[in-house]
């Protein structure tokens, strides 16, 4: 798998939530802040007052009305000094809640180290939430991988495999049943909490290449209720070419997971070999993972019946002997 590591410009931050969090820019252009790197925000209060040992400055900060108020009982002699420790150190940007009127300090500074300093009339709780919420789903692990995602019956499957061996021919089978193709020869995939999303890539969409034939159109094909914009990944159906003596699980009592971005998704290991129905198969695991999300597992439930009917055999077997022997 291919993973995407990502900074995030404050320039593009800001073209990208200015309506959202109702952003205005005051002082130098957001071209000149340093990169973003990580998903938290920091408020600065201790820095305003000289601790600059814990300064989080590669955080974006906030600067809300509990700030405001420390300056405001300041001399005013004193307001540049605090400032300044704010600057002490490369900051992405300041962002000032609550429509308050930056101090000229604040903007003289600002201006001096290049440092982005935006203003939001929203208030600072709500702000943070909203914000916060951009930044984590931006920096989300993510990364592309190889392979098909089909919405079968609800359940995501990704479809893994060499090149040739059909993955994108079975995907166009499933869809022709009447399932929803998310994405075909390039998968991404994003992390959400413990959850795994996968959508298309943003050329190719609901394109898909069949050898042979060239590249087709499923939504225009087969219509808009044959495709999905995203899925959640819930079992990875590994395609791989029957090998003679190879160990293959047939009773089901082998769970196996893959970790994809730190998410254990369940495997199924399938050999392909001609004139096999790998397309009912993918059906088949789709509907066993169904039942075993709501706890039933055909497979378990068939082993325990063997076995309950092997202990009856043979207790009757030593009830047998006994009853012989007293004979």
């Amino acid at each position: 798998m291919e993973i995407v590591e990502r900074n995030l410009p404050v320039a593009r931050f800001v073209a990208e939530t200015a309506e959202l969090l109702g952003l205005r820019l005051v002082g130098v252009s957001p071209e000149s802040g340093t990169d973003i790197t990580v998903p938290e925000v920091s408020r600065p209060g201790f820095v305003l007052t000289g601790f600059t040992d814990k300064y989080q400055h590669e955080r974006i900060q906030i600067l809300g009305g509990a700030e405001f108020s420390f300056l405001e009982t300041l001399p005013r002699d004193e307001v540049a000094g605090a400032i300044a420790h704010l600057f002490s150190r490369p900051v992405p940007c300041f962002i000032v809640t609550r429509g308050q009127e930056p101090f000229p300090e604040l903007v003289q500074q600002a201006h001096e180290h290049g440092v982005p300093l935006l203003v939001t009339e929203q208030h600072t709780t709500r702000f943070i939430r909203a914000l916060t919420g951009y930044l984590e789903d931006f920096f989300s692990p993510r990364g592309n991988v190889h392979g098909s995602l089909v919405d079968v019956y609800g359940v995501g499957l990704l479809v893994t495999g060499p090149s040739g061996i059909g993955k994108s021919e079975i995907t166009l089978d499933l869809v022709e049943r009447g399932h929803r193709l998310v994405a075909d020869d390039v998968v991404q995939l994003i992390r959400r909490g413990g959850v795994l999303i996968g959508r298309g890539n943003e050329f190719l969409k609901h394109f898909m290449e069949i050898r042979g034939v060239g590249v087709i159109d499923v939504r225009e094909m087969f219509g808009i209720r044959a495709i999905r914009v995203q899925k959640r990944v819930e079992v990875e159906v590994r395609l791989e070419r029957w090998v003679q003596g190879k160990h293959y699980d047939r009773a089901g009592l082998e769970y196996q997971t893959s970790p994809i971005l730190g998410v254990e998704i369940p495997n199924v290991v399938l050999p392909v070999t001609p004139g096999k129905n790998v397309t009912v198969i993918a059906e088949t695991i789709a509907m066993n993972h169904m039942l075993k999300v709501y706890g039933l597992s055909p497979a378990e439930r068939f082993n325990r019946q063997v076995m309950e009917g092997l202990a009856r055999r043979n207790e009757a077997r030593v009830y047998h002997y006994l009853q012989q022997d007293e004979e």
